[in-house]
């Protein structure tokens, strides 16, 4: 592993610490995942993001996603991960889900992040604004809806319940596809029962989940990455 990318990890897990405060993950990730971190890091090559005379590090974006996006695994009382499962999560779904490709196309992506207490998913972004993804916060289904009649996404990500109504998600979902919106919609929601993904698809979702680390991948999904 080189300096540069020591200097790397090391900026990685402190971010995550910093958002998490959990020193079991940072002894766990500092022992067991850095030699596997610094394989990850070797085997993308060198390539780059090059844009408007500015080369941004792949290596770093995957870096700080992999960070944040064990830092909501961990902090995700649903998902209720241990440390060790968190990091292992976030490795396996940022390494399942990025290629240049799938990195390229998220640097130019804006998301709809329909939810009424949005300080809850800081991390789940943060993961996926390391890449590049620029988001856009509605609080309600009317607030959805104008943004939506006011510019064009790649995707939206709705949360379910939003008072007075407990199923807001499908309300959104029903109402854009009744008026032949296609946009690739995502329920991120506290259910992960089988029923509710698919009625979710039968819906015309592309998937439902209450893990972050199935969300992120179904975002790239959607955004034309791995599935």
């Amino acid at each position: 592993m080189t300096v540069d990318e020591t200097v790397r990890l090391v900026e990685a897990i402190a971010k995550l610490i910093g958002v998490v405060a959990w020193p079991a993950l940072l002894v766990f990730v500092i022992v067991k995942f850095r030699p596997a971190i610094a394989s990850f890091l070797e085997s993308l090559g060198e390539f780059s993001l090059k844009g408007a005379g500015i080369e941004a590090s792949a290596k770093r974006k995957q870096l700080e996603a992999v960070a944040s996006l064990a830092a909501a695994s961990a902090s995700d009382s649903k998902e209720k991960a241990t440390p060790q499962e968190a990091a292992r999560s976030a490795v396996s779904a940022v390494t399942s889900s990025l290629t240049p490709r799938a990195l390229r196309k998220a640097g130019k992506a804006r998301v709809l992040w329909v939810d009424d207490k949005p300080g809850n998913n800081i991390n789940e972004r943060a993961a996926l604004e390391a890449l590049g993804i620029e988001f856009v916060l509605a609080l309600s289904t009317q607030d959805a809806l104008e943004k939506i009649r006011r510019q064009p996404f790649d995707a939206i990500v709705s949360d379910m319940g939003r008072p007075p109504d407990p199923r807001a998600g499908y309300t959104l979902l029903d109402a854009l596809r009744s008026n032949g919106y296609t946009t690739p919609f995502v329920i991120f929601s506290a259910s992960d029962a089988p029923e509710h993904k698919l009625e979710a698809l039968s819906r015309g979702a592309i998937g439902a989940t209450s893990q972050p680390s199935e969300l992120f991948r179904l975002v790239m999904k959607a955004l034309g990455g791995a599935g």
